[in-house]
């Protein structure tokens, strides 16, 4: 689950980009991913290599809440707030992130769908750890920071706008905007992103446009490939989505299905709440639990369990199913009953991910069984061959 707010200081557009704009990102040489080495002074300069766009240097990329932010040369390090960035930058042919989140909710076992595709995610850093410290950030000297400022200063007590402006001035740009969900206060007040707006965004920064672009092309097709097999929303079977609490679930945090590339896969697949139809509240607002006799009240045709990310298919039947279909009270559920409880795919979803996921909850609730996008093309794709 994700955290609340326990403040509400938030970072207005063009705050931190009229500090990022007169900042430029000290980013060095490129290896296998970045640009090559270019000028620093004020004339721009123009360089290429086989791994990014033309680029002519300095140059500029905004995003709210951030605003414009300048590059000197195309990054080479970086760190991601969460999977669904570090997805976009291995979708680019990047090497992983320095750092993300957690580790943990990076699920780079989505990535073993993909023959030829792998993410080693051994080195990886864990930003929080009880807070996120300034230090680690300055430790994983980053040429850039994919992740809302807001989201540091809200996420947690402890961060203040003079914190993300001394980290923009002296160790890396921020650059982000918290789209995997459309469910805090504090982002109120400016826009969010779709997965691939998103996407579009991180390729302008890292100069890689045209994996981008080729992208576009793999979902489109991926896209027309699913929907001949997605019913209309009101003949899909109700389903609820919730974390469960531990291996032996008599808790629920329930998730209703909104906006944000957390919920990407369900709107793709016409996915019909059943939550949304009665009066529980959804937990980004409630933080409450519900439990299972309340689960028999609504009755879901199926059940769609978060937070089991890290076992196999097999694992969660022999774990969570099995002690779902062996409690007194939960056996009595519909969803239990007809075998219809799957796990419903991680919060961090980004291009190469969000295909992955959808297509197995596709395979799940309507016997989809064929492979709805060309693996080796993403593959291709990811390399800078084609």
């Amino acid at each position: 689950m994700d955290g609340d707010s326990h403040t509400r200081r938030t970072f207005v557009t063009g705050g931190l980009g009229a500090v990022a704009a007169g900042l430029l990102a000290g980013c060095g040489q490129s290896s296998g991913g970045g640009g090559t080495p270019t000028s620093s002074d004020s004339t721009p300069s123009t360089t290429t290599d086989d791994g990014a766009d033309d680029v002519e240097t300095p140059y500029s990329v905004s995003i709210e809440p951030v605003g414009e932010v300048t590059f000197e040369s195309v990054p080479e390090t970086w760190v991601a707030n969460n999977g669904s960035w570090a997805d976009m930058g291995i979708a680019l042919g990047l090497e992983p992130p320095k750092g993300v989140w957690l580790t943990n909710r990076y699920h780079t076992q989505y990535y073993d769908e993909i023959p030829g595709l792998s993410v080693d995610k051994s080195d990886m850093v864990s930003l929080f750890q009880d807070g996120v410290s300034k230090e680690l950030l300055y430790d994983l000297d980053g040429d850039v920071y994919v992740m809302d400022p807001n989201f540091l200063m809200n996420r947690f007590k402890g961060w203040e706008r003079e914190d993300i402006e001394e980290i923009a001035e002296n160790a890396g740009p921020l650059f982000g905007n918290c789209i995997y969900a459309q469910h805090y206060s504090w982002h109120d007040d400016y826009r969010y992103y779709t997965l691939y707006e998103g996407f579009e965004k991180l390729a302008h920064v890292f100069k890689r446009t045209d994996r981008y672009e080729a992208f576009v092309d793999i979902h489109d097709d991926f896209t027309a490939n699913l929907a001949p097999h997605v019913p209309n929303a009101s003949d899909a079977p109700a389903a609820a989505v919730l974390w469960g609490v531990g291996d032996n679930p008599e808790q629920y945090y329930p998730y209703i299905i909104g906006s944000g590339t957390g919920f990407k896969h369900f709107r793709d697949l016409n996915v019909r709440d059943a939550l949304a139809e009665t009066d529980i509240k959804d937990f980004h607002g409630s933080r409450a639990a519900i439990d299972i006799e309340t689960l028999i009240d609504v009755d879901p045709e199926v059940l769609l369990l978060r937070g089991y990310e890290g076992k196999s298919k097999q694992a969660f039947q022999n774990t969570v199913v099995s002690f779902l279909e062996d409690n007194p009270l939960a056996s009595q559920l519909t969803a239990v009953r007809n075998g219809d409880v799957y796990r419903a795919g991680g919060l961090y979803q980004g291009p190469i991910t969000n295909m992955v996921l959808t297509e197995r909850l596709g395979s799940d609730l309507y016997g989809i069984d064929e492979e709805l996008f060309d693996r080796q093309r993403v593959v291709d794709v990811v390399n800078g061959a084609f």
